[in-house]
């Protein structure tokens, strides 16, 4: 039996997650397929319904945690935080970072209902990276743009 034929369609495709994740230099993305592939190949498939149930919600409270730490450690007080916010770009970053944050819940629901969409996340990814000097982002953020757009072309939610 060969290798691809042992690991089946979704051991293959984890493969070519990864392979699009190193060459969109989205190396969260690659490591995380990485996992998932060592789960299937040391039969420990029953852990996915708990990581599908659980993992998204860990990994948004420790973005979340890693963004308050300036606010625990003492980096950023009410004097910094009331001169950003009184300024035209803090102000902007306010309405920036809601909107931001909106589409984020908005790719949550996306992504949970459609996951497939996460292949042209990839791709489209890749692309930006490679022939537009683009950064890897957060494909919650994207997923919930495919969500608005959609939403506002009345398809799906």
């Amino acid at each position: 039996m060969t290798l691809l034929t042992s690991l089946g369609q979704a051991g293959i495709l984890l493969l070519v997650i990864i392979l699009l994740g190193i060459v969109g230099h989205n190396y969260v993305v690659a490591a995380a397929a990485g996992v998932l592939l060592a789960l299937r190949l040391l039969h420990g498939e029953a852990l996915f319904p708990v990581l599908e149930k659980n993992a998204l919600n860990v990994g948004i409270g420790i973005i979340t945690l890693a963004i308050l730490i300036p606010f625990a450690s003492g980096g950023i007080g009410w004097a910094e935080l009331y001169r950003t916010l009184a300024s035209p770009t803090g102000l902007v970053a306010l309405a920036t970072g809601v909107f931001v944050a909106y589409l984020g819940g908005r790719g949550v629901g996306f992504l949970t209902a459609q996951p497939q969409v996460m292949v042209g996340l990839m791709v489209g990814t890749i692309v930006g990276v490679a022939f537009f000097r683009g950064v890897p982002v957060g494909p919650l953020i994207a997923a919930g743009m495919v969500a608005l757009v959609m939403g506002l072309l009345g398809y799906g939610k």
